[in-house]
């Protein structure tokens, strides 16, 4: 491939019949089919995500993201016209001010007040440079049990079934509420599958990124070079950056769980120092063909969106070539796509 053909969006493009894309999770978690692909010889496995532990070894370094989504959807009318009005929550500002996408937006000029319930209503306070609106909330109580109460949890547009159970978009070892989508690799694992992972020697490192408006926002330009990423929040602790670290020193593997846990170890990986170093701060980072990884010696992922940033990232992961092929021969094979859907190990 030549280097233009890698700056060019639909190169990402592949074929992908609707009724492969998933609508609604497997159950037990762990139950989904999982693609393994070697790196070193370009093989592939045919296996279910709870085989995922015969290819760890003692030793290697299980990256996590612990972030946890929260019931981001709220409908509400506009109080002035009575007009319906839908409020997709991104990122906080402050204690009561967000960052939001509007459904429709055009009409929500700064004053514009939108009702939700008699104990919660939000005024719009202006535009965001990246298309939304920034709002301040109105309410009694507990801004969390109200969300709870009120919002829905903010599914993908091409699910298009009611989920049943909220706490099946939200892996088993969240924590800290502030994304407005899931980490969706790390939805295959269940707390039994975590313990035998350990059990065999696998260390667990938790790092943080809340996911926002970036897993959303299509690549619509031609080159890839002129799409911008959203900058999301990460967090990684000095404990945990000490024994990444550390493992790398020793030789041993890190594998990390989900495109937002890579993100977040290599966006904290510091050139000058030659490690990963403790963080809390925006990342903007854009990862493609090319990119040389500095901390990830395997991924744990899902299948992404044709022309999405997240195929683009497992291509530089493995090659553009090898993904395709790889993507080709998982809807040959029938596997489930997206969010809801199987699993691929690339180490």
């Amino acid at each position: 491939m030549t280097k233009k053909n890698l700056l060019d969006t639909h190169t990402y493009y592949y074929d992908l019949p609707k009724e492969l894309i998933a609508q609604t999770p497997i159950e037990p978690r762990d139950h989904s089919r999982l693609l393994v692909y070697h790196k070193d010889t370009g093989s592939i496995d045919h296996k279910h995500f709870y085989d995922i532990i015969d290819y760890f070894r003692p030793g290697d370094v299980l990256v996590i993201n612990t972030t946890k989504v929260i019931p981001a959807r709220l409908y509400g009318v506009k109080v002035e016209t009575g007009a319906k009005i839908e409020i997709f929550l991104l990122k906080r500002l402050d204690i009561n001010t967000w960052e939001v996408l509007a459904k429709p937006g055009k009409r929500l000029k700064a004053g514009t007040i939108v009702r939700f319930s008699d104990e919660l209503s939000c005024v719009v306070l202006g535009d965001t440079d990246a298309g939304g609106k920034t709002v301040k909330f109105q309410f009694e109580g507990v801004f969390e049990e109200i969300l709870d109460r009120l919002g829905t949890m903010p599914l993908p547009p091409y699910i298009h079934e009611k989920l049943k159970d909220k706490t099946r978009y939200n892996t088993v070892y969240c924590k800290q509420e502030g994304s407005s989508a899931a980490p969706t690799a790390g939805l295959h694992f269940t707390n039994e599958l975590l313990d035998k992972i350990k059990a065999k020697g696998v260390e667990i490192v938790e790092v943080l990124l809340n996911v926002g408006l970036g897993t959303f926002r299509p690549v619509n330009e031609n080159n890839i070079l002129d799409h911008k990423m959203h900058s999301e929040y990460i967090e990684v602790t000095p404990d945990a950056a000490d024994r990444i670290n550390k493992a790398k020193s020793e030789g041993r593997r890190v594998i990390a769980s989900g495109t937002t846990s890579i993100r977040t170890l290599e966006s904290a990986f510091d050139a000058k120092l030659g490690k990963v170093v403790p963080c809390k701060k925006e990342t903007d980072i854009f990862i493609y063909p090319g990119y040389k990884f500095r901390v990830v010696d395997g991924v744990i992922t899902n299948f992404h969106l044709p022309e999405s940033t997240l195929i683009m990232l497992v291509a530089a992961f493995i090659g553009l070539d090898e993904t395709l092929r790889m993507y080709k021969i998982a809807v040959e094979e029938k596997y489930r796509f997206f969010s809801f859907g199987d699993a691929t190990l690339l180490i």
